[in-house]
């Protein structure tokens, strides 16, 4: 009997630490529209459990919408992080110069590359510095912000993932002028100042290396600054980048290891590099070595119609199948990630968060 009490009690302890183990993990998402607060409750209260830990909340740059919104985020358990693009801005307060401007002399104001939102400022400018720093600031002093999350916190793709080449029916094997930014006065002359070279009288740009350092260097000086103002606020900051940094480097020129933030969220969307989940495994190694000792959060796409992924022309509506995502958080996890992100928990299916909830209390740690 003794030994049958002993057992009893081995098998419910077991069972105890493997519900109780879970990994972190986070989500894209914005709101409010015309939520109501009992709406709004609702739909935290069940995000936290179904396993979020956390948000990543897109919801402009009110500090009362923030505010209104992290009362019933931190209510239903999670922490709160404010998603606000940062190179990416319409403002009418934004004036056309501070702008980016492509290699063929076309300013991101006027003339848009790849898409009409695709109006980049130039993140050489101390007017724009000083815009994100005051908009930044002010969300940071809501006491329901846990931290602020950047995004668009780099150049223009200048050249695309390869799963998205057709849909802008393009050929991306080169960088061409119209998606290399930025040549503007400001980023031209600082350039030749520092390094001797005149870039607009150079054959290729972009064979010139010192060019492509100086622009990752001017993406990450801006990082550590508005890092420092955040960390001031007493509030974390962190950041969605593309994979890598090898990827990220050579697409958007982040190089995105040398920043002052206290977290990475890796967009490792593989539909959009035409790979499958053991690519995520892959890059996520590279990630945890450049991150040091920041955590990983990977990023994960998910597919919002996964019966119909194999007509889906436009790769937006690719992503993730349910049978998938197990895979590709066991790949994330298995190679260093602190935990993984969706985009977005309104995309998962029924038969998603059946995966999701049998792999997120997987105990992924090695031996």
């Amino acid at each position: 009997m003794k030994n049958i009490c002993v057992a009893v009690v081995f098998l419910f302890s077991v069972l105890v630490v493997a519900q109780e183990s879970k990994i972190p993990v986070f989500a894209w998402m914005g709101g409010p529209g015309e939520a109501t607060d009992l709406e709004l409750e609702a739909q935290f209260t069940d995000l936290k459990k179904k396993g979020i830990d956390g948000l990543l909340y897109s919801g402009g740059h009110d500090p009362e919408t923030y505010k209104r919104v992290g009362k019933f985020v931190k209510a239903a358990g999670m922490e709160f992080h404010t998603w606000i693009p940062t190179m990416i801005q319409s403002d009418p307060k934004l004036k056309p110069e501070w702008y980016g401007v492509s290699g063929k002399g076309e300013s991101a104001y006027e003339i848009q590359p790849y898409a009409g939102y695709y109006k980049f400022l130039c993140p050489n400018k101390k007017e724009v510095y000083k815009y994100l720093k005051d908009m930044y600031s002010k969300v940071a002093d809501v006491e329901e912000v846990d931290g602020i999350h950047l995004d668009y916190i780099r150049y223009p793709d200048v050249i695309l993932a390869r799963g998205l080449w057709e849909k802008y029916d393009l050929i991306q094997d080169q960088e061409f002028p119209e998606y290399d930014f930025c040549y503007c006065d400001t980023c031209t002359s600082d350039f030749k100042k520092k390094s001797g070279i005149d870039i607009k009288a150079a054959e290729d740009p972009s064979t010139v290396q010192e060019w492509k350092q100086y622009r990752y260097d001017v993406i990450t000086s801006l990082v550590n600054r508005l890092s420092e103002v955040v960390h001031k606020k007493g509030k974390q900051i962190n950041a969605a980048v593309f994979p890598g940094p090898s990827i990220s480097k050579k697409l958007v020129r982040q190089e995105w290891n040398k920043w002052d933030v206290d977290a990475y969220f890796p967009m490792n969307y593989n539909d959009f590099y035409m790979a499958n989940t053991l690519w995520v495994g892959s890059v996520v190694k590279e990630e945890v070595h450049a991150a040091k000792e920041k955590p990983v959060y990977s990023g994960l796409f998910i597919s919002p119609r996964p019966w119909n992924k194999a007509n889906e022309e436009d790769p937006e509506g690719h992503g993730l199948l349910p049978e998938e995502l197990e895979d590709a958080i066991r790949e994330s996890m298995e190679n260093g990630a602190k935990g993984i992100c969706l985009f977005t928990p309104g995309r998962m299916t029924d038969a998603h968060w059946a995966a999701f909830e049998k792999a997120i209390h997987i105990d992924y740690t090695k031996d």
